[in-house]
């Protein structure tokens, strides 16, 4: 059976974006009370490291745009990959703080690499009607991600943490094989001429960009300390992979963030994905020694975590369809610099505040900033205030894509 563009794009980016966000870039978090023990390594210096595998990943970021202005939007994807088995082998032999933070760096690089180039895929290669779906099917791949993270947790919880690493490598490199044969390799596309094409693109991402600050930093503190936290409380050994695994099954609601978010408009469904990882944070800080309150945690934290990066995606190809991957990177580097930051703090204050402390404030700065965007939705501000019923770049106004080589 012939599958059709969106069909092969979406397949190998779900693949590539699964791996890269769903495994590499949290399995840190996953294993950080077994990396504790193993390496005996304090509080600041765990928060180093983290807070260093989101400087990968903003590094990934921003070296995407030129290499795939030099060789196409595929090239980044490629790189990610290797980067993400790479990064992995290298904690999986781990012996010391500064191999482990080199590998746990390269791993982090991965998600920089390869998320915002199937921006540009999908606009140059995706019939219009069809890119919403697309980008919302890519971005959902971290849910599969998540559940194969928990199962090889659960794996490691007969052996070592060192084994979610490897299968992690292994995972890389079958992702990096299915996106060279399903993705066509596209021409770089041109370069805006002048310095109104950045102003203006500046001006667009305004919101989106400070959503991405809020939500990218409470995302962050959320994954780095979730599994902390309840091997604290000591609830049962199974409780960590099935907290990823429930994460991960409960974000495939998000296939559907592009269709929402034509009828209720991407301002909107970003507050209230704000809201909802407030709420799943608030769960954790206050009664993690609880199962059921665990359980629901990750639910609540699955859908708006997953509903959140997708729509993120569909807000700004529909803000700035020409320059769709030049809007995506931009906010997500907005984002990377609070993530790198986050964890580094969150590491610094945690002995004097406490982590439940930690949680419930995090879940504050979340609700308010939702509550915030949610006023600026129901007010009218912004272009994506309001449901979008058509792009704003249609018909002649939209210069066809480049063709595939």
């Amino acid at each position: 059976m012939t599958l059709s563009p969106a069909a092969r794009v979406g397949v190998a980016g779900a693949a590539v974006v699964g791996v890269a966000f769903g495994m590499a870039r949290y399995a840190y978090g996953l294993t950080l009370p077994d990396i504790r023990r193993d390496l005996g390594l304090s509080e600041l210096v765990l928060g180093l490291v983290a807070s260093a595998t989101f400087a990968g990943y903003l590094a990934g970021l921003l070296l995407t745009g030129p290499l795939a202005t030099r060789r196409g939007s595929r090239a980044p994807t490629t790189v990610g990959g290797v980067c993400g088995a790479l990064g992995a082998v290298i904690v999986t032999v781990a012996q010391s703080p500064w191999l482990l933070a080199v590998g746990a760096v390269l791993a982090g690089s991965a998600g920089g690499w390869v998320w915002a180039p199937y921006s540009d895929i999908v606009t140059r290669t995706v019939s219009l009607g069809q890119q919403p779906r697309a980008l919302a099917i890519i971005t959902t791949g971290t849910s599969g991600g998540l559940v194969a993270l928990g199962g090889l947790s659960a794996l490691a919880a007969l052996g070592s943490w060192r084994l979610v690493w490897g299968g992690i490598a292994l995972a890389a490199v079958a992702a990096a094989v299915v996106n060279l044969r399903l993705v066509p390799k596209t021409r770089p596309a041109p370069r805006p001429d002048g310095r109104g094409g950045t102003s203006s693109l500046v001006r667009a991402l305004r919101v989106p960009a400070a959503y991405s600050v809020v939500y990218f930093a409470v995302i962050v503190v959320y994954f780095t300390y979730a599994a902390d936290v309840i091997q604290r409380d000591e609830l049962p050994t199974a409780a960590v992979p099935a907290l990823y695994a429930a994460i991960g099954v409960t974000g495939v609601v998000a296939v559907t963030t592009g269709a929402i978010a034509q009828r209720l408009g991407s301002v909107r469904v970003a507050a209230l994905c704000l809201m909802m990882v407030a709420a799943a944070l608030a769960l954790l800080g206050l009664a993690s020694d609880s199962l059921a309150v665990t359980s629901a945690s990750a639910c609540i934290f699955g859908v708006g975590y997953m509903t959140g990066s997708a729509v993120l995606a569909v807000w700004t190809a529909e803000l700035v369809p020409d320059r769709a991957g030049a809007a995506f990177t931009g906010c997500l580097v907005v984002g990377a610099l609070t993530s790198v930051a986050a964890p580094a703090v969150a590491g610094a204050v945690i002995p004097g505040l406490g982590l439940g402390m930690l949680l419930v404030l995090t879940a504050a700065v979340s609700l308010l900033s939702g509550v915030a965007l949610m006023w600026h939705g129901s007010s009218g501000g912004g272009p994506s205030a309001t449901p979008n019923r058509e792009p704003q770049c249609t018909g002649s106004t939209r210069p066809a894509p480049p063709p595939l080589r």
